[in-house]
């Protein structure tokens, strides 16, 4: 562990959660279903909060500070340095904005999602120039397209799956497969364990009453999980067939 990147990545990480009440303002409000065309065209939900309302919540801003901060930090110390984090480290704000917005509203906005995706079109290869590994950029189009098709299915076979979903997977994707198969595979497979296990509780609490529950949290944990653990495990399972 190098303290000077765990300390530079949590404080990027800081920064950056200090924004997401701004980025949930900016949030345009979805458009009704009956406008053809709209990427987030939804059916007209009387109980949908605000994001200008989700945006004022007492206390956001300093919750997603050290949501940033813990994240990563705990990113930087399982990497170390490396020149993924030029990419992995911007998500982590990204991330806790969309972590956030779904658990309230079930909605993960293509608004937020689509820039994200620009960015990544820029930083990942700079990060595999920089890296001399072109094979890392390979693997991130794969990631893309493993972790964008398996969501893509499950969306046309899942009613409880939202397109949203969909679409993050495709950036978790692109950043795990650049990282590696292993933290792909953990990554992809961390957040169904955790969406199956979170599941249990929601429906307990009466939090939900369906198999529609915000999936977009537990889908980014587990690829924190992957970065954390990915490589690690699939150390281990190549040491075991060896």
């Amino acid at each position: 562990m190098d303290p000077v990147v765990i300390a530079s990545c949590a404080a990027l990480g800081a920064a950056g959660g200090l924004l997401v009440p701004t980025l949930v303002r900016r949030i345009p409000e979805p458009v009704p279903a009956a406008v053809p065309g709209e990427a987030d065209a939804v059916a007209p939900d009387p109980e949908k909060i605000p994001y200008a309302d989700l945006a004022a919540a007492p206390g956001l801003g300093w919750k997603a500070a050290l949501a940033g901060a813990l994240t990563a930090g705990v990113i930087g110390a399982a990497t170390g340095w490396a020149w993924a984090l030029l990419f992995v480290v911007p998500l982590v704000p990204v991330g806790v904005a969309l972590a956030y917005v779904d658990h309230r509203t079930r909605l993960l906005p293509t608004k937020v999602i689509a820039p994200t995706y620009v960015g990544l079109l820029v930083l990942v290869p700079v990060a595999a120039l920089l890296d001399g590994d072109p094979g890392a950029l390979v693997r991130a189009g794969l990631g893309w397209l493993v972790a964008g098709g398996m969501f893509w299915l499950l969306w046309r076979l899942t009613p409880g799956l939202g397109y949203g979903d969909v679409r993050l997977s495709g950036v978790l994707g692109i950043a795990l497969g650049y990282l590696g198969w292993g933290e792909l595979l953990l990554g992809l497979y961390g957040g169904f364990l955790l969406g199956s296990l979170g599941w249990v509780p929601l429906r307990l609490l009466r939090i939900t009453t369906d198999r529609n529950f915000p999936f977009g949290p537990f889908m980014l944990l587990g690829a924190v999980a992957g970065i954390v653990w990915g490589a690690d495990v699939a150390a281990y399972l190549a040491g075991r067939q060896g």
